[in-house]
């Protein structure tokens, strides 16, 4: 019997998916890459593949899991498997470079970014960027991994030579110009079959850790004890979001065959949109979701059965 294959190296963000596959009665089975192996004599099962392969995956010690990934999904299109955010996918998941250009190729605005190797090149780039405040950030990352905001060149020079300069786990760091918003939020666009589903507002005033999955929640450092204060949610889906960047959008990952997606914008003073950020491992929070009534993982299982059904009539 064919079924939904889940390929990804991280089963708390997974769970939230194999929950809702079970809740609908579908056939189902996890490949997790974190090691294994690919048999390139034998021909892979039938079914429908999905990858979950995620950027940040060396973060939880699985430093090889993308390139396994990479060998098993061209294994799966070799053999014209029905696969879902395929090898195109996870190299943009894996490279903001990538991205960038990717996106730059269908006319979406990104901020201006220079990529270096090394510290005299990161230093180079800042130089040349020429913003009075700018950021870097990993090229391969995720949950805003490695970004640092600095509003002078010497305070780059001196978080290079300290000690919390992280290392990029490709060796590239990103330059890129900081985008001034008049209000301490980014907007995360869902995308499910190529479709949106929903946008939701992310609060940024408490820095760039900007995972929704519910295992990345970070716990309020700064309420002091016995102070109430009010509770604001740092995830809020938008209600009737209806812009014409979302059109663009749909139009990138069907360029790119990207199935799954969270895009990630800012807007500057102006009301510029700024995209900055494409998540093929996309996540959902689950609070935000329960209070809209929208369930991006039901959804994404919903989706998943009908394909699974698709196939099934196909052979």
């Amino acid at each position: 019997m064919s079924k939904i294959y889940v390929i990804h190296e991280n089963s708390e963000w997974t769970a939230h998916l194999t929950n809702r596959l079970e809740e609908l009665q579908l056939p189902y089975e996890e490949w997790h890459l974190d090691q294994g192996l690919v048999d390139l004599t034998e021909a892979p099962p039938e079914g429908v593949f999905y990858s979950r392969m995620s950027a940040s995956s060396h973060t939880r010690g699985h430093r090889y899991a993308p390139e396994l990934t990479e060998g098993v999904l061209s294994w799966l299109e070799e053999h014209d498997r029905t696969v879902f955010n395929g090898t195109r996918a996870l190299r943009l998941e894996l490279s903001k470079i990538n991205q960038y250009t990717a996106l730059r190729k269908q006319g979406i605005t990104v901020p201006k970014t220079i990529a270096a190797i090394g510290s005299d090149n990161i230093l180079k780039a800042a130089e040349k960027l020429g913003s009075a405040s700018f950021i870097t950030k990993h090229n391969r990352a995720g949950k805003g991994l490695g970004v640092q905001l600095f509003h002078s060149i010497e305070g780059l020079k001196q978080y290079l030579d300290g000690p919390t300069f992280e290392e990029p786990v490709d060796g590239i760091t990103l330059i890129q110009e900081y985008i001034k918003s008049p209000e301490a939020y980014i907007t995360r666009c869902e995308f499910v079959g190529g479709k949106f589903v929903y946008a939701v507002r992310v609060d940024t005033s408490e820095g760039f850790e900007l995972c929704p999955a519910d295992a990345c929640a970070i716990g309020d450092l700064f309420c002091p004890v016995g102070e109430v204060v009010e509770e604001k949610p740092k995830f809020q889906i938008v209600e009737g979001f209806d812009e014409p960047i979302i059109e663009q959008y749909e139009q990138f990952l069907k360029a790119n065959q990207i199935t799954v997606a969270g895009i990630e914008f800012i807007r500057n003073e102006k009301g510029e949109i700024f995209t900055y950020d494409v998540n093929t491992n996309t996540n959902y929070n689950s609070d935000a979701e329960k209070a809209a009534g929208k369930y991006g993982m039901l959804e994404l299982a919903k989706f998943l059965g009908a394909q699974l059904k698709t196939t099934e009539t196909v052979r």
